[in-house]
């Protein structure tokens, strides 16, 4: 894909007028003096490498420029493939992105895939594997419960204490009518707590 080359200041802009003014492409092409399918190139870049805005401050005009016209590579040598069944394991984690894994994937190999075929390659594999089995639920037959991953926490009102707490989902299979509670932890005694508020 060739594209006019613009200093990296008026791609900088580009992107503002696009996430931050939320204009048209049109609008933002006679805003620059560039052509329409300019800017579409290069939100079509940006997208690739993954980036969004703003952008971070750490990201100078040269690594910019790095992200948004990686160099190509050579003939005849294949882009080593993202390992998508530890993206698989890796994406179970909280907090962790398709992003994040990618930004991992290039530190290792900068020559690999772009964004977009990176997250492609990764949903290919996974829709081939199916896990899933047709499951009937009677109503008012099965429930099913369960503490959240990552904990929530609470602020007490008068002290502004921050205060980490449990929280207990059950869901009826039926229905999925969802029932959340807040709970101190997760011993028994107050597992059969929320039980009892959840019946």
């Amino acid at each position: 894909m060739s594209t006019q080359r613009l200093p990296m200041r008026q791609f900088r802009d580009i992107l503002r007028l696009k996430h931050e003014a939320g204009l048209s492409n049109r609008a933002i092409a006679q805003a620059c003096s560039v052509s329409v399918g300019t800017v579409s190139n290069y939100v079509n870049r940006a997208e690739e490498a993954g980036l969004s805005w703003p952008l971070p401050a750490e990201i100078d005009d040269a690594t910019l420029e790095r992200m948004v016209f990686p160099p190509a590579p050579p003939t005849g040598t294949p882009r080593p493939l993202p390992d998508v069944a530890w993206i698989h394991r890796e994406l179970r984690r909280t907090g962790v992105t398709l992003q994040l894994l990618w930004h991992e994937y290039l530190e290792k190999h900068p020559e690999g895939y772009r964004y977009t075929q990176f997250c492609e390659r990764y949903r290919r594999w996974r829709a081939k594997l199916r896990p899933t089995m047709r499951q009937v639920h009677r109503a008012g037959e099965k429930s099913f419960v369960d503490f959240s991953g990552k904990r929530p926490y609470l602020v007490d009102r008068h002290t502004g204490e921050i205060v980490e707490v449990e929280l207990f989902v059950g869901v009826l299979g039926a229905s999925s009518y969802t029932y959340a509670e807040a709970i101190p932890t997760q011993e028994l005694e107050h597992w059969i707590e929320a039980h009892e508020g959840m019946l």
